[in-house]
């Protein structure tokens, strides 16, 4: 008999063991679905036609911001549009919209990195969010390259790569297979000198010790995906309720299908139930 879990969904958790292989599980509701197991069996998403808000629990008809209400999503700080482009953080401003959630998540330490998605870019998290972020992007190498005392410090030098590098995923591309090997630390080693000016301009408004250049190791990620899609369809709850099919794979916050692929980031708050085995 099929197993049934049914619930709100929320963005798909990973961990990555000593080998670089990516261990996926899916929040939903109350239970937390493995799904590496599943790979090349049928699982079936259904939308039962309710979203509830992440952080108050209201109805709502549209979910924004990845699972949160119109209220919500214009008073909570994690909502703002620093989130999105953390080069515009306004906490120094004293206009944060909650001042505390600004202190223990915007002005703790970030870190800049480059990561082979669909091919090289440039990006930036919080200490803590490391690896979890390279894995959300579906990154198959990774290697941190700056790290900075605040996230407005991070955006401020992600800038200035992203003058010589893409700073976003082609998620198609990444969709289809594993993005050519890279040699990180050769490419760090070019940009770094490419940014010297725009360093030393941060250094001087925000301290010497704002920005600090890393010698990491490249980090290598493998995700568990049988079979890549030639051509990528895109599925959407609110279009097609039911999701089904044969799972061949999750990469980044994306299921793959046999035939195509849902975002499931994208639709946090959704109740849906799931059907598997």
């Amino acid at each position: 008999m099929p197993k049934i879990e049914s619930g709100a969904l929320r963005k798909l958790t990973a961990e990555l063991d000593e080998q670089g292989n990516v261990h996926y599980q899916m929040p939903i509701g109350d239970a937390s679905l493995k799904l590496n197991p599943l790979i090349g069996k049928n699982l079936s998403l259904t939308f039962e036609g309710k979203i509830l808000c992440c952080h108050c629990g209201r109805k709502t008809k549209k979910s924004y911001s990845q699972g949160y209400c119109y209220p919500c999503m214009q008073k909570l700080a994690q909502c703002d549009m620093c989130i999105m482009k953390p080069e515009t953080c306004h906490y120094h401003l004293g206009t944060c919209r909650e001042p505390e959630w600004g202190e223990k998540h915007c002005m703790v330490p970030h870190y800049v990195y480059l990561a082979n998605t669909s091919g090289l870019k440039v990006g930036i998290t919080r200490h803590t969010q490391i690896p979890t972020r390279w894995i959300d992007q579906g990154a198959t190498q990774a290697l941190p390259i700056f790290k900075v005392q605040s996230r407005i410090q991070s955006g401020l030098v992600e800038i200035a790569l992203a003058e010589f590098v893409a700073d976003k995923t082609n998620w198609r591309a990444m969709l289809k297979g594993s993005a050519e090997p890279i040699d990180m630390i050769a490419r760090a080693e070019e940009l770094k000198p490419k940014i010297a000016t725009k360093l030393a301009d941060i250094a001087l408004k925000y301290g010497v010790d704002a920005v600090e250049s890393l010698e990491a190791s490249v980090v290598d990620l493998h995700f568990p995906v049988s079979q890549y899609l030639e051509k990528i369809s895109s599925f959407n709850f609110d279009k097609t309720p039911t999701v089904s099919g044969t799972l061949l794979g999750i990469k980044g916050q994306y299921l793959i299908f046999d035939a195509g692929v849902i975002n499931i980031r994208k639709f946090g708050s959704y109740h849906v139930s799931a059907e598997f085995g």
